[in-house]
């Protein structure tokens, strides 16, 4: 998923369960603008890194333990990274959401447009 900087969700793609998540950041994060982009050490890869530089926008993300040098980030823009958290507790508030009633997807990413269009109301 992708959350602009209040918390709101803009994109988001449904994966099965044992597909990373890196998988899919690059294409949530193309056409997208923005001075940076915060996410955990889970997508510290090179090829993501040089995505989000071919938006002009910064990385800010900690480099995994196995990363042989280090890249340093900025600490004071991610403790911003809580906005994401803040927004999957917004949608899991609807059990629906959390615990994936839905067998089809068709039906599970209506219901998540329509929660994400609820929380963009508020």
């Amino acid at each position: 998923m992708l959350a602009d900087t209040f918390g709101r969700p803009l994109r988001f793609r449904i994966t099965p369960g044992q597909a990373s998540d890196i998988a899919s950041a690059s294409g949530l994060l193309e056409g997208q603008r923005g001075g940076a982009v915060l996410a955990d050490k889970a997508y510290d890869s090179n090829d993501l890194r040089s995505r989000i530089a071919a938006m002009h926008a910064k990385a800010v993300i900690p480099s995994k333990r196995n990363r042989k040098v280090a890249i340093p980030h900025d600490a004071g823009i991610y403790k911003h990274r809580n906005q994401i958290e803040r927004c999957f507790s917004r949608l899991k508030h609807f059990r629906r959401f959390a615990t994936r009633y839905d067998r089809r997807i068709i039906h599970f990413n209506g219901f998540v447009h329509l929660v994400a269009a609820m929380i963009w109301l508020r």
